[in-house]
């Protein structure tokens, strides 16, 4: 690993719709304003930031293998994937990385079936429905406990 701390940010399918997706629920910031923001606190935090998202569940896998030995930790919105994902989890856990979910909307305000979600159980901590500014919440937090 690097003496800087490097994270992965994975945004899972339709977030790259962020700003116009149901603004209502999920706000209007785009995800590039997000990544925009994140990479600026990054910068303040001394750490490396990589983003990256997919709409397809096996590239998301692949990117987090990749990040095995390169990576110190996983900042993740797995959008729908959060609640179907059994092998989105796997790749998560296999990194033995610590993994911080992010939902900009309150999971537990909505449908039924987005209380359950695969990811949580290995997880360091779970922020929901802060929106954008969860992510911010979530990186210090993630880069926090790495330090120690």
């Amino acid at each position: 690993m690097s003496e800087s701390l490097s994270i992965l940010v994975i945004h899972g399918p339709n977030l790259n719709m962020l700003g116009t997706r149901e603004p209502e629920i999920y706000g209007r910031a785009t995800l590039a304003e997000i990544d925009a923001g994140l990479a600026t606190q990054a910068k303040e935090l001394g750490c490396e930031l990589e983003s990256f998202q997919s709409n397809h569940e096996g590239e998301l896998i692949d990117r987090i293998q990749q990040g095995i030995g390169s990576m110190d930790g996983v900042l993740i919105n797995p959008g729908g994937l959060t609640h179907s994902s059994v092998s989105l989890r796997d790749a998560l856990a296999s990194t033995g990385l610590p993994v911080l979910e992010v939902h900009l909307s309150n999971v537990f305000a909505r449908e039924s079936f987005r209380h359950q979600s695969f990811i949580s159980g290995i997880a360091l901590g779970v922020i929901s429905g802060l929106g954008a500014r969860g992510y911010g919440v979530g990186l210090e937090a993630l880069v926090v406990h790495i330090r120690g």
